[in-house]
């Protein structure tokens, strides 16, 4: 990272000599020479190429990915290149699929691969007719590569550079050339990531890195109830504590000020607080999965609808199951934490997060302030996976920080993290099927869970129905010529519910592909052929689907009580089929053996990248399926930490290979993909091993022992 390119110098408009590039949005002159008419690309007097990042980085590889696409059509001496992150902008880094400033929904790439590549090529072409301008030639005889423009004819050169201020001069094309694949010179390479050394070398800085001068520390409890209010709080044993500074009361939330974060947290640990647990206080998980199942019997909203589903379904041989997914807390690495400062004319904060407008605009609405006197400081995120696409952790913390004198650093403990997150929705599927020759002839589905659209953004839901909780159902890739799509919105209410690593697809996927499954051995048919007998209409995921099961060995010998499983799935833009190889013991303990998948994600900007995010994925879904779990129990969340909300260990994870389906199609989004591939193959191969099928999550070991019914 470019520690001297801070948000604040993007804002100040940078230095003289400097051409800054991207969407075409004039910014203010800040000094004569310098080009600003938009917002991703600035170069400087030495050469050295800053690309500003609209998306921000949380392990996941975009800031290399984004650079690659920018320096691309830049044509930049990748060497020089530096990233920084983006200031809140809805204006100039508004993701394109949604209008605002959020990273989600494994789109970087795909969303912004257009707007970036004309990005780089406008600047590229602005440097060309610099040069060209100053050699009194045709702009068309010269060409740029490696940072530097050339006159092949005259033997010149100039680097970026030398040209940046001159630049400045010119007029932006309006349809720069892009380049032809083939040309790709950084798109495609499998680069070293951009933040590797900082990382290494632990200069890169996370949220919970950032200590201003003079912070003081919080540690936090918020009420164990959703909707519970502090009635009282002894805190003179807190108080008598050295380094103890304050101790904050608001109507929901108790914080304890110290000198260091040790000292604050036995500082909470020794308050004596009397909680109104509200009207929650009664709740319990099954009052929660009574409420879904009883919501699952009525007609829901119709998604999609094609030729005639219910008549379809008594033409032929008919199956009916019900698919469940619990809550899921998100558990990142770095637990929410944030810092603030309020003042008499403003705030600061510090943080890491999705959703960097939105954090400037809920901070300013809960201190009153307009947008622009609140100042936030972006860090690179210890994991997102959706948790930090809310910005309750920054207005909690100025809620407190306003109490408070100095720069406040809020850190929850991971306990209050995983009481406390914003959980993927438990969700009801149920479907039906009819088969005829062999193939689905019906077919019905009707998901109940919650609308996190609705909620987190509205334009979104529409018609009741929530595009993301119908996602990978709706668009079902298999060919079917009766089908209907329902949604049916229920709320838990005890718990707020938002995105987790994919939410519409990895329940619907889960869902679907078990059933495929079952369909497939109703049918008498091999789970891979069955697959592709219906994957006409999707000749890309038939393609993945049949080079997961030739690579993963389909269809070869295994041991006893050791199979394979299979699942295909159209997902953010991608195309991946998954095999999970697993062996079941006697006491119903699974060992994962091998995981193999098959990915087109049209062009790969960085090959390393997409595995690396796939293997991630793979793994984060197998936890879940394997482990995860939050339940509810007079109103709090019962699970704390990782002796009870359970992680996958590393000697438990097994090979994992993932096989890149060349391809020259627009790039898909892997973020996701593996969390939603995983779990679907792991109970069909489950089912294979065993004979026993499990249709609700996580996998329950006294069912595949035996122990208990199905």
């Amino acid at each position: 990272m470019n520690a001297a390119f801070s948000r604040r110098t993007l804002l100040k408009a940078g230095a003289a000599g400097t051409l800054l590039l991207g969407f075409h949005l004039p910014m203010a002159r800040a000094a004569i020479g310098t080009f600003e008419p938009n917002a991703f690309i600035r170069i400087a007097g030495d050469g050295t190429v800053t690309l500003v990042m609209p998306q921000v980085e949380m392990g996941q590889g975009t800031y290399t990915s984004i650079s690659q696409i920018l320096a691309e059509e830049l044509d930049a001496d990748w060497s020089l290149v530096t990233v920084a992150h983006a200031p809140p902008s809805d204006k100039l880094y508004g993701n394109p699929f949604f209008g605002i400033q959020v990273t989600g929904n494994s789109n970087s790439i795909r969303a912004f691969w257009d707007p970036l590549r004309k990005a780089g090529a406008t600047a590229r072409a602005l440097l060309v007719q610099a040069a060209a301008q100053q050699w009194k030639v045709d702009a068309a005889s010269c060409r740029a590569a490696k940072g530097e423009v050339f006159h092949d004819a005259s033997g010149r050169k100039l680097g970026y550079g030398a040209l940046a201020a001159a630049a400045g001069t010119q007029t932006p094309p309006e349809n720069p050339p892009l380049k032809a694949v083939k040309d790709f010179t950084l798109v495609g390479q499998p680069l070293k990531r951009l933040d590797t050394a900082g990382k290494v070398n632990g200069t890169v800085k996370y949220g919970i890195d950032a200590l201003p001068p003079g912070v003081k520390f919080a540690s936090v409890t918020l009420s164990p109830v959703q909707g519970g209010k502090v009635v009282k709080v002894d805190d003179s044993k807190a108080k008598a504590m050295p380094g103890v500074r304050q101790v904050v009361v608001l109507d929901d939330v108790v914080a304890v000020v110290g000198d260091h974060t040790w000292v604050a947290k036995q500082g909470l640990a020794a308050l004596e607080i009397e909680w109104d647990d509200g009207p929650n206080a009664k709740i319990s998980s099954a009052d929660v999965w009574n409420d879904l199942r009883a919501a699952s019997q009525n007609k829901g909203a119709v998604a999609k609808e094609e030729g005639d589903a219910d008549k379809a379904l008594g033409d032929g041989e008919r199956l009916d199951a019900a698919y469940e997914m619990p809550f899921l807390a998100h558990a990142t690495m770095e637990p929410m934490n944030c810092v603030v400062h309020v003042t008499a004319d403003g705030c600061e904060v510090w943080i890491g997060t999705q959703v960097m407008s939105r954090v400037q605009a809920e901070v300013a609405k809960a201190l009153n302030l307009p947008a622009e006197k609140v100042i936030v400081h972006q860090h690179l995120l210890g994991g997102g996976f959706g948790r930090r696409l809310e910005p309750d952790m920054a207005v909690i913390s100025a809620r407190i920080a306003q109490q408070v004198a100095t720069p406040l650093k809020v850190t929850w403990s991971r306990e209050e993290d995983i009481r406390h997150d914003v959980y993927r929705p438990v969700y009801r599927d149920v479907i039906s099927a009819s088969l005829k020759d062999g193939k689905i002839n019906g077919w019905t589905y009707r998901v109940t869970g919650s609308a996190v659209l609705a909620r987190w953004f509205p334009p979104a839901y529409q018609k009741d129905i929530d595009i993301d909780g119908v996602d990978s159902a709706a668009d079902i890739p298999y060919g079917i010529p009766n089908l209907r799509v329902e949604f049916v919105r229920k709320e838990p209410g005890v718990v707020t519910t938002g995105f987790w690593r994919g939410v519409g697809p990895n329940n619907n996927v889960f869902a679907i592909e078990s059933f495929i499954d079952e369909l497939a051995h109703k049918a008498g048919k091999d789970p891979v052929d069955f697959r592709v007998a219906h994957l006409d209409k999707t000749p890309r995921l038939k393609a993945a689907v049949q080079l997961a099961a030739q690579k993963s060995g389909w269809g070869e010998k295994l041991p006893a009580r050791t199979a394979r499983g299979i699942s295909a799935q159209v997902a953010f833009g991608s195309f991946i089929s998954t095999v999970v190889e697993a062996e079941v013991d006697s006491s119903g303990e699974v060992q994962l053996r091998r995981i193999v998948s098959a990915v087109d994600t049209g062009i790969p900007v960085n090959p390393d990248t997409i595995i690396a995010q796939l293997q991630g994925g793979l793994i984060f879904g197998l936890t879940a399926a394997l482990f995860g779990e939050i339940t509810i129990k007079n109103g709090r969340v019962e699970q704390s930490n990782f002796h009870d909300y359970r992680m996958l260990r590393i000697n438990e994870v097994p090979p994992i290979e993932v096989h890149l389906i060349p391809s020259e199609e627009h790039p898909g989004g892997t973020g996701e993909t593996g969390a939603t591939a995983g779990p679907p193959a792991l109970g069909n191969a489950l089912y294979a091993a065993t004979g026993i099928r499990l249709r609700r999550l996580p996998i329950d070991r006294d069912i595949l022992a035996g122990k208990k019914p199905a």
